[in-house]
């Protein structure tokens, strides 16, 4: 009985708005976008803002997170490519393979939220390229070390399964 009544009340009311409002006010193609003295129901376009303006008003604008957080993410996408000048033997592989798997989650990340954030993506697909070319470089150096890139992928490998388990133990004292 109450479905039916609901199932009324949506088909009366519906009814009820489409005789109020005609049907070229409801639908924006038959919409005029031009202002004439006969038809001042019409608004005029809005004045064009200035470039600071947009900026402070946009939804990623300078007063948001949205656009502090990529600013302030650069230091750390610096601070990694200032590693470029570092022997590559003195590189921690756990730290660059972070910086690339943080940059590649994250980046897919910007697009999937509202607003979507270019800045943010762009900050951390560099953050992914500067871990990819610093692992790259740890890998060519011990290549050269061990003369076979299996050997090396397989130190590697030992590596970051070392750096998991150690973060593992640390994860369950702390709890």
């Amino acid at each position: 009985m109450s479905a039916r009544f609901g199932m009324r009340f949506a088909q009366q009311s519906t009814r009820q708005f489409a005789a109020r409002t005609p049907f070229k006010a409801r639908n924006p193609v038959f919409r005029r976008y031009q202002g004439t003295a006969a038809n001042p129901a019409v608004e005029a376009p809005a004045p064009q803002q200035s470039l600071w303006q947009r900026l402070w008003t946009s939804e990623v604008g300078i007063k948001t997170v949205h656009f502090w957080a990529p600013v302030m993410k650069w230091g750390v996408v610096l601070a990694g490519a200032s590693d470029f000048l570092r022997p590559a033997e003195k590189l921690s592989l756990t730290q660059n393979a972070a910086l690339m798997a943080t940059g590649s989650i994250w980046t897919r990340w910007c697009f999937i939220i509202r607003p979507k954030n270019v800045l943010l993506a762009a900050v951390n697909f560099c953050l992914f390229l500067v871990g990819t070319i610093q692992c790259g470089r740890i890998l060519m150096y011990k290549r050269s070390q061990d003369g076979s890139t299996a050997a090396a992928l397989k130190d590697m490998e030992k590596e970051l399964v070392g750096a998991a388990k150690d973060v593992e133990k640390t994860v369950e004292q702390k709890v």
